[in-house]
């Protein structure tokens, strides 16, 4: 493994063609999603010499925790499709590599086994039906240790992922929402011909009518900070620090959701002018390498989320794959500072950046 780009492939040939494309895939025409490595590849840095920068650190605060990397494990749900090990063993290392582990309510192992790995554990928090679930999925992750709650706002519904439709994609019998109650709503293993059973399991879930209302309940519901996850409005990021967030996501899900959504990278800084400081801004969707990660930093973000290439070195070596990816990532990024002249993460909000057509 060179880069995290080698892992992709090796990850689609060891996993079940269905499943790599639930996981690999976005919606509709996949515009979004290629648009996020397109709009990235096509952002230049322009790197400061003779900064007599001898030795670089990775670390930096995220979400007022020190970290090793400026990076965080993005919220992905059934790890186990990737795994049988799943959300443990990528949780294990990410607390090896010094980074938060963000867990998703549709995590295919419960919160508590989670958290019993000792990462440090974020709570994503998808907007329930059921408020009863919401408020005790709440305390569940508050009992269990988790630093943090994530709450994810692009998802009234599944975007129409195309690659899931033409395969009548459900989930294998052996892998669930472990932290969910099994009832009616559990239609994620019914194959019907031309359908999605996850997003028929998340139409019957999921509340579609989230609103700034419900922001407020849920920052008066939990002492923890509290992330919002699918900002790309710098209007809604402003309306999300008035809401009480201590941190705001610039993500599009990967491409999974709307499909004319920009790139994460090109609406980052419109969201970093508005914020103004008066939160943690992180950059999620399409990171790749450190040199992505020092792009994130040098237009104002102050971590970002990685996703897709480690559930590729999960699937390829479980746990210690997913770690070695980590290490990989952060190797990338001490080269790609001490090439910028950077002596730390902080010092890349000081570069410059160019677009290039």
């Amino acid at each position: 493994m060179a880069c995290l780009a080698d892992l992709e492939e090796l990850a689609r040939a060891r996993l079940p063609g269905d499943v790599w494309d639930f996981l690999a895939g976005g919606s509709g025409a996949e515009t979004t999603l290629n648009g996020n490595r397109a709009a990235l590849d096509r952002l230049s840095v322009v790197p400061r010499v003779l900064a007599g920068v001898a030795q670089v650190s990775t670390r930096a605060p995220v979400l007022g925790r020190p970290s090793d990397l400026p990076v965080a494990v993005a919220p992905m749900a059934y790890q186990h499709l990737a795994h049988p090990d799943g959300e443990p063993a990528l949780a294990r290392a990410a607390a090896r590599a010094g980074v938060s582990y963000a867990a998703s309510t549709l995590s295919s192992r419960p919160i508590e086994e989670i958290t019993a790995t000792g990462a440090t554990v974020w709570f994503q928090l998808y907007w329930l039906r059921d408020r009863d679930l919401v408020a005790g999925l709440l305390d569940r992750a508050e009992a269990a240790g988790c630093t943090a709650v994530v709450l994810t706002a692009d998802v009234p519904i599944l975007g129409r992922r195309l690659r899931d439709l033409r395969n009548s994609f459900a989930l294998p019998t052996d892998v669930v929402a472990a932290n969910l109650r099994a009832g009616p709503t559990d239609r994620a293993h019914t194959v019907l011909a031309g359908t999605s059973a996850v997003a028929a399991h998340t139409r019957a879930a999921f509340a579609p009518g989230l609103a700034w209302r419900d922001v407020a309940w849920l920052r008066a519901r939990t002492r923890l900070p509290l992330v919002v996850k699918g900002i790309l409005d710098p209007r809604d990021a402003v309306r999300a620090v008035e809401a009480g967030a201590d941190a705001v996501v610039v993500s599009n899900h990967g491409g999974r959701q709307f499909d004319a959504a920009p790139p994460s990278i090109v609406a980052l800084p419109p969201v970093v002018d508005a914020v103004a400081g008066r939160c943690e801004i992180l950059l999620d969707s399409g990171i790749r390498s450190g040199t992505d990660v020092l792009r994130a930093l040098a237009l104002g973000a102050s971590a970002v989320l990685v996703g897709r290439p480690l559930l590729w070195a999960l699937a390829v070596g479980g746990g210690p794959g997913a770690a070695a990816a980590l290490s990989l990532l952060g190797a990338e990024l001490r080269d790609a500072l001490t090439l910028a002249g950077c002596a730390d993460p902080a010092a890349a909000r000081d570069l410059r950046t160019v677009t290039v057509d």
